[in-house]
Protein backbone atom coordinates (compact mmCIF):
# COMPACT_ATOMS: atom_id res chain seq x y z
CA UNK A 1 0.00 0.00 0.00
CA UNK A 2 1.38 3.75 -1.26
CA UNK A 3 0.65 6.82 0.60
CA UNK A 4 2.22 10.16 -0.83
CA UNK A 5 2.93 13.15 1.21
CA UNK A 6 1.00 16.62 0.17
CA UNK A 7 3.86 18.60 0.85
CA UNK A 8 6.97 16.74 -0.01
CA UNK A 9 5.43 14.25 -2.44
CA UNK A 10 7.40 11.28 -1.36
CA UNK A 11 5.56 8.00 -1.74
CA UNK A 12 5.71 5.44 1.20
CA UNK A 13 4.78 2.01 1.05
CA UNK A 14 3.18 1.67 4.70
CA UNK A 15 2.07 -1.83 3.94
CA UNK A 16 -0.90 -2.75 5.74
CA UNK A 17 -1.68 -0.06 8.22
CA UNK A 18 -2.68 3.11 6.94
CA UNK A 19 -0.46 6.20 8.19
CA UNK A 20 -1.20 10.28 8.72
CA UNK A 21 1.86 11.80 8.98
CA UNK A 22 5.42 11.56 6.96
CA UNK A 23 8.31 10.20 8.73
CA UNK A 24 10.29 13.06 6.80
CA UNK A 25 8.60 16.24 6.90
CA UNK A 26 5.69 15.59 9.03
CA UNK A 27 3.14 17.00 6.22
CA UNK A 28 0.03 14.81 5.73
CA UNK A 29 -0.36 11.67 3.75
CA UNK A 30 -2.87 11.64 1.40
CA UNK A 31 -5.03 8.31 1.66
CA UNK A 32 -4.49 4.74 -0.24
CA UNK A 33 -5.87 4.33 -3.55
CA UNK A 34 -6.12 0.24 -2.48
CA UNK A 35 -5.67 -2.49 -0.05
CA UNK A 36 -3.46 -4.51 -3.30
CA UNK A 37 -2.50 -3.85 -6.61
CA UNK A 38 -4.56 -4.98 -9.54
CA UNK A 39 -4.24 -8.43 -10.90
CA UNK A 40 -3.06 -7.13 -14.15
CA UNK A 41 -0.12 -5.30 -11.81
CA UNK A 42 1.78 -8.93 -11.28
CA UNK A 43 3.90 -9.98 -13.39
CA UNK A 44 2.84 -12.03 -16.63
CA UNK A 45 1.70 -15.85 -16.86
CA UNK A 46 2.22 -16.10 -20.26
CA UNK A 47 5.61 -17.61 -21.56
CA UNK A 48 7.44 -15.98 -24.33
CA UNK A 49 7.39 -18.57 -26.37
CA UNK A 50 4.15 -18.90 -27.11
CA UNK A 51 3.85 -16.95 -30.08
CA UNK A 52 1.34 -13.98 -30.85
CA UNK A 53 1.62 -9.88 -30.09
CA UNK A 54 2.87 -8.89 -26.39
CA UNK A 55 0.14 -7.69 -24.19
CA UNK A 56 1.02 -4.07 -22.88
CA UNK A 57 2.18 -3.18 -19.78
CA UNK A 58 -1.06 -1.80 -17.48
CA UNK A 59 -0.83 1.98 -17.48
CA UNK A 60 -0.82 3.34 -13.56
CA UNK A 61 -3.02 5.18 -12.41
CA UNK A 62 -2.37 9.26 -12.14
CA UNK A 63 -0.11 10.42 -9.99
CA UNK A 64 1.42 7.28 -9.31
CA UNK A 65 5.16 5.56 -9.91
CA UNK A 66 7.07 2.80 -9.21
CA UNK A 67 9.22 3.44 -6.40
CA UNK A 68 11.92 1.18 -5.61
CA UNK A 69 12.21 1.19 -1.17
CA UNK A 70 14.36 -0.97 0.84
CA UNK A 71 12.17 -2.71 3.43
CA UNK A 72 11.79 -1.34 7.16
CA UNK A 73 12.01 1.83 8.96
CA UNK A 74 12.45 5.04 6.43
CA UNK A 75 16.16 6.26 6.00
CA UNK A 76 17.49 8.58 8.38
CA UNK A 77 17.73 11.95 7.38
CA UNK A 78 20.43 13.53 5.98
CA UNK A 79 22.80 16.03 7.83
CA UNK A 80 22.78 19.19 6.88
CA UNK A 81 26.57 20.82 6.29
CA UNK A 82 27.76 23.33 8.99
CA UNK A 83 28.36 26.12 8.06
CA UNK A 84 32.29 27.19 7.26
CA UNK A 85 32.22 30.81 8.11
CA UNK A 86 33.61 33.46 5.81
CA UNK A 87 36.71 32.93 4.27
CA UNK A 88 40.04 33.53 6.30
CA UNK A 89 42.10 36.38 5.67
CA UNK A 90 45.69 37.27 6.84
CA UNK A 91 47.10 40.56 6.68
CA UNK A 92 50.81 38.90 6.41
CA UNK A 93 51.66 35.17 4.94
CA UNK A 94 51.21 32.33 6.74
CA UNK A 95 54.55 30.64 8.48
CA UNK A 96 52.55 27.32 8.92
CA UNK A 97 51.54 24.60 6.68
CA UNK A 98 53.88 21.51 5.35
CA UNK A 99 57.36 22.16 5.94
CA UNK A 100 59.89 19.75 4.24
CA UNK A 101 63.20 19.29 6.75
CA UNK A 102 66.22 17.97 5.30
CA UNK A 103 68.68 16.33 7.42
CA UNK A 104 72.06 17.46 6.66
CA UNK A 105 75.17 16.71 8.79
CA UNK A 106 75.56 19.87 11.56
CA UNK A 107 78.84 20.34 11.90
CA UNK A 108 80.50 21.99 15.21
CA UNK A 109 80.40 25.64 15.37
CA UNK A 110 82.90 27.58 16.86
CA UNK A 111 81.70 30.91 19.01
CA UNK A 112 83.87 33.68 18.93
CA UNK A 113 83.72 36.13 21.66
CA UNK A 114 85.95 39.14 20.38
CA UNK A 115 85.11 42.28 18.54
CA UNK A 116 83.29 41.69 15.35
CA UNK A 117 85.37 42.94 12.13
CA UNK A 118 83.14 45.54 11.54
CA UNK A 119 84.36 47.43 14.52
CA UNK A 120 87.80 46.84 13.97
CA UNK A 121 87.78 47.75 10.24
CA UNK A 122 85.95 51.33 10.95
CA UNK A 123 88.31 52.06 14.13
CA UNK A 124 91.15 50.73 11.79
CA UNK A 125 89.97 53.20 8.92
CA UNK A 126 89.24 56.28 11.78
CA UNK A 127 93.02 55.87 12.98
CA UNK A 128 94.23 56.11 9.57
CA UNK A 129 92.50 59.36 8.67
CA UNK A 130 93.10 60.59 12.10
CA UNK A 131 97.39 60.19 11.72
CA UNK A 132 96.75 61.29 7.98
CA UNK A 133 95.01 64.41 9.18
CA UNK A 134 98.05 65.03 12.10
CA UNK A 135 100.46 64.51 9.62
CA UNK A 136 98.97 67.19 6.82
CA UNK A 137 98.37 70.00 10.29
CA UNK A 138 101.93 69.81 10.87
CA UNK A 139 102.73 69.85 7.48
CA UNK A 140 100.86 73.29 7.73
CA UNK A 141 102.57 74.17 11.04
CA UNK A 142 106.45 73.87 9.28
CA UNK A 143 105.02 75.80 6.31
CA UNK A 144 103.99 78.45 9.06
CA UNK A 145 107.30 78.31 10.50
CA UNK A 146 109.23 78.91 7.25
CA UNK A 147 107.15 82.31 6.38
CA UNK A 148 107.36 83.72 10.32
CA UNK A 149 111.36 83.64 9.48
CA UNK A 150 110.15 86.65 7.39
CA UNK A 151 106.72 87.79 7.91
CA UNK A 152 105.51 88.12 11.44
CA UNK A 153 102.23 86.02 11.79
CA UNK A 154 99.17 86.67 13.42
CA UNK A 155 98.71 85.86 16.74
CA UNK A 156 95.41 83.97 16.04
CA UNK A 157 97.04 82.06 12.85
CA UNK A 158 100.18 81.20 14.71
CA UNK A 159 97.53 80.13 18.14
CA UNK A 160 95.27 77.62 15.74
CA UNK A 161 98.40 76.19 13.81
CA UNK A 162 100.22 75.34 17.75
CA UNK A 163 96.82 74.15 19.42
CA UNK A 164 95.41 73.12 16.52
CA UNK A 165 98.86 70.58 16.16
CA UNK A 166 98.44 69.60 20.30
CA UNK A 167 94.89 68.77 19.64
CA UNK A 168 95.33 66.07 16.51
CA UNK A 169 98.07 64.81 18.38
CA UNK A 170 95.69 64.04 21.41
CA UNK A 171 93.04 62.53 18.86
CA UNK A 172 95.12 60.38 16.94
CA UNK A 173 97.30 58.83 20.52
CA UNK A 174 93.20 57.82 21.54
CA UNK A 175 92.67 56.47 18.47
CA UNK A 176 95.98 54.26 18.12
CA UNK A 177 94.97 52.99 21.64
CA UNK A 178 91.76 51.78 20.59
CA UNK A 179 93.02 50.63 17.68
CA UNK A 180 95.50 48.51 19.49
CA UNK A 181 93.18 47.19 22.03
CA UNK A 182 90.87 46.13 19.81
CA UNK A 183 93.24 44.14 17.42
CA UNK A 184 94.54 42.49 20.64
CA UNK A 185 91.18 41.62 21.80
CA UNK A 186 90.25 40.31 17.85
CA UNK A 187 94.00 38.28 17.96
CA UNK A 188 93.39 36.60 21.36
CA UNK A 189 89.33 35.44 20.04
CA UNK A 190 90.72 34.44 16.69
CA UNK A 191 93.52 31.83 18.04
CA UNK A 192 91.00 31.04 20.58
CA UNK A 193 88.62 29.90 17.65
CA UNK A 194 91.73 28.80 15.49
CA UNK A 195 92.83 26.36 18.15
CA UNK A 196 89.13 24.75 19.19
CA UNK A 197 88.89 24.11 15.23
CA UNK A 198 91.76 21.82 16.05
CA UNK A 199 90.79 20.47 18.93
CA UNK A 200 94.12 21.89 20.64
CA UNK A 201 94.14 23.84 23.69
CA UNK A 202 95.46 27.56 23.72
CA UNK A 203 99.13 27.52 24.36
CA UNK A 204 99.43 30.66 25.49
CA UNK A 205 97.63 32.31 28.34
CA UNK A 206 95.31 35.51 27.92
CA UNK A 207 97.23 37.32 30.24
CA UNK A 208 100.15 36.84 28.44
CA UNK A 209 99.02 37.43 24.90
CA UNK A 210 97.46 40.58 26.22
CA UNK A 211 100.35 41.95 27.95
CA UNK A 212 103.00 41.48 25.43
CA UNK A 213 100.85 42.74 22.72
CA UNK A 214 100.10 45.74 24.35
CA UNK A 215 102.82 47.08 26.58
CA UNK A 216 105.12 49.57 23.75
CA UNK A 217 108.27 48.19 22.84
CA UNK A 218 107.49 44.83 23.86
CA UNK A 219 104.77 44.59 21.58
CA UNK A 220 107.32 45.02 18.77
CA UNK A 221 108.69 41.45 19.25
CA UNK A 222 106.11 39.34 20.17
CA UNK A 223 102.49 40.78 18.95
CA UNK A 224 103.90 39.94 14.83
CA UNK A 225 105.04 36.62 16.73
CA UNK A 226 101.54 35.50 17.99
CA UNK A 227 99.88 36.61 14.50
CA UNK A 228 102.62 34.50 12.52
CA UNK A 229 101.68 31.50 14.94
CA UNK A 230 97.98 32.11 14.08
CA UNK A 231 98.51 32.02 10.59
CA UNK A 232 100.84 28.56 10.64
CA UNK A 233 97.56 27.16 12.64
CA UNK A 234 94.98 28.52 10.36
CA UNK A 235 97.64 27.37 7.41
CA UNK A 236 97.41 30.44 6.12
CA UNK A 237 101.26 31.32 6.19
CA UNK A 238 102.49 30.59 2.66
CA UNK A 239 99.94 33.75 1.71
CA UNK A 240 100.17 36.20 4.23
CA UNK A 241 103.86 35.51 5.96
CA UNK A 242 105.04 38.49 3.17
CA UNK A 243 102.50 41.03 4.52
CA UNK A 244 102.78 40.46 8.23
CA UNK A 245 106.84 40.53 7.72
CA UNK A 246 106.30 43.73 6.34
CA UNK A 247 103.75 45.16 8.16
CA UNK A 248 106.19 44.53 11.59
CA UNK A 249 109.37 46.43 9.63
CA UNK A 250 107.46 49.51 8.67
CA UNK A 251 105.68 49.34 12.35
CA UNK A 252 109.40 48.94 13.98
CA UNK A 253 110.41 51.97 11.75
CA UNK A 254 107.91 54.06 12.16
CA UNK A 255 108.32 53.45 16.42
CA UNK A 256 111.75 54.35 15.91
CA UNK A 257 111.07 57.84 14.55
CA UNK A 258 108.29 57.98 16.82
CA UNK A 259 110.55 57.68 19.91
CA UNK A 260 113.61 59.82 18.07
CA UNK A 261 110.39 62.75 17.73
CA UNK A 262 109.23 62.61 20.67
CA UNK A 263 113.46 62.78 22.72
CA UNK A 264 113.79 65.85 20.37
CA UNK A 265 110.70 67.63 21.25
CA UNK A 266 112.06 69.47 23.65
CA UNK A 267 114.32 71.88 21.68
CA UNK A 268 113.52 75.42 22.28
CA UNK A 269 115.77 76.97 18.84
CA UNK A 270 113.86 77.83 15.52
CA UNK A 271 116.09 75.36 13.80
CA UNK A 272 115.34 72.71 16.08
CA UNK A 273 111.84 72.78 16.42
CA UNK A 274 111.31 73.10 12.72
CA UNK A 275 113.64 70.00 12.22
CA UNK A 276 111.16 68.05 15.25
CA UNK A 277 108.15 69.22 12.56
CA UNK A 278 109.66 66.91 9.82
CA UNK A 279 110.54 64.48 11.73
CA UNK A 280 107.04 64.44 13.45
CA UNK A 281 105.34 64.44 9.99
CA UNK A 282 107.41 61.58 9.03
CA UNK A 283 106.35 59.52 12.62
CA UNK A 284 102.45 60.10 11.70
CA UNK A 285 102.80 59.00 7.74
CA UNK A 286 104.83 55.68 9.23
CA UNK A 287 102.14 54.81 11.48
CA UNK A 288 99.55 55.55 9.27
CA UNK A 289 101.29 52.93 6.90
CA UNK A 290 101.61 50.63 9.72
CA UNK A 291 98.00 50.62 10.40
CA UNK A 292 97.13 50.14 6.64
CA UNK A 293 99.32 47.60 6.48
CA UNK A 294 97.81 45.90 9.93
CA UNK A 295 94.24 46.30 8.33
CA UNK A 296 95.73 44.45 4.95
CA UNK A 297 96.65 41.65 7.65
CA UNK A 298 93.56 41.99 9.45
CA UNK A 299 91.51 41.31 6.00
CA UNK A 300 93.87 38.25 5.19
CA UNK A 301 92.28 36.40 8.30
CA UNK A 302 88.88 37.87 7.65
CA UNK A 303 88.53 36.80 4.20
CA UNK A 304 87.95 33.07 4.73
CA UNK A 305 86.51 32.08 8.39
CA UNK A 306 88.35 29.78 10.93
CA UNK A 307 85.84 26.66 10.05
CA UNK A 308 87.09 27.09 6.31
CA UNK A 309 90.29 24.96 5.41
CA UNK A 310 92.45 26.59 3.33
CA UNK A 311 93.37 23.71 1.16
CA UNK A 312 91.95 23.26 -2.44
CA UNK A 313 91.55 19.36 -3.90
CA UNK A 314 92.70 20.10 -7.82
CA UNK A 315 91.10 16.84 -10.17
CA UNK A 316 94.64 15.13 -11.04
CA UNK A 317 93.66 12.96 -14.96
CA UNK A 318 94.76 9.41 -14.95
CA UNK A 319 97.43 9.67 -17.74
CA UNK A 320 99.52 10.75 -15.60
CA UNK A 321 100.50 6.75 -14.20
CA UNK A 322 100.23 5.43 -16.99
CA UNK A 323 103.85 5.00 -17.60
CA UNK A 324 104.53 3.09 -15.08
CA UNK A 325 101.67 0.51 -16.20
CA UNK A 326 103.23 0.28 -19.75
CA UNK A 327 104.13 -2.88 -20.99
CA UNK A 328 107.71 -3.81 -21.52
CA UNK A 329 108.61 -4.76 -25.27
CA UNK A 330 108.79 -7.58 -27.25
CA UNK A 331 112.09 -8.82 -27.10
CA UNK A 332 112.50 -7.90 -23.04
CA UNK A 333 114.08 -5.04 -23.09
CA UNK A 334 112.58 -2.34 -21.22
CA UNK A 335 111.37 1.20 -23.14
CA UNK A 336 114.38 4.20 -22.69
CA UNK A 337 112.97 7.17 -22.35
CA UNK A 338 113.63 8.34 -25.76
CA UNK A 339 111.88 5.69 -27.08
CA UNK A 340 108.68 6.90 -24.98
CA UNK A 341 109.02 9.94 -26.12
CA UNK A 342 109.24 9.37 -29.98
CA UNK A 343 105.90 7.36 -28.84
CA UNK A 344 102.70 9.00 -30.79
CA UNK A 345 100.07 6.70 -29.93
CA UNK A 346 97.96 6.36 -26.76
CA UNK A 347 98.80 2.76 -25.04
CA UNK A 348 96.77 0.26 -25.43
CA UNK A 349 95.51 1.47 -28.99
CA UNK A 350 95.88 0.68 -32.29
CA UNK A 351 98.33 2.64 -34.48
CA UNK A 352 96.47 5.13 -37.16
CA UNK A 353 95.43 3.88 -40.46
Amino acid sequence: MIQVCSQCGTRWNVRDRQRVWCPRCQGTLLPPSGHAAAPEWGPRQTSSSQPGPRPAKPALPSGYRWVAVRPGAPPPPRRRRRDLGPTPRYHVIPRWGLVEHFDTAVEEQVVRSGPSANAVRTTLIATTAVLGAAAFVHLVRYILLIVNRSVLLNPWVAAAATWGGVAISVVAVFTVVASAVLLVNWLIARRAAAYAHRGQPEPRPVWELRVNSLIPVFNLAWAPIYVLELAEVEGRSRWLHRPIVVWWLVWVAGTAVSIFSIATSFTTDPQGIADNTVTTIVAYLFGAAAVLLALQVFFGFERQPVQRPSKRWVMVSTAVGQRDDAPDREDGREQTDTEAARSVEPVGQNPAA
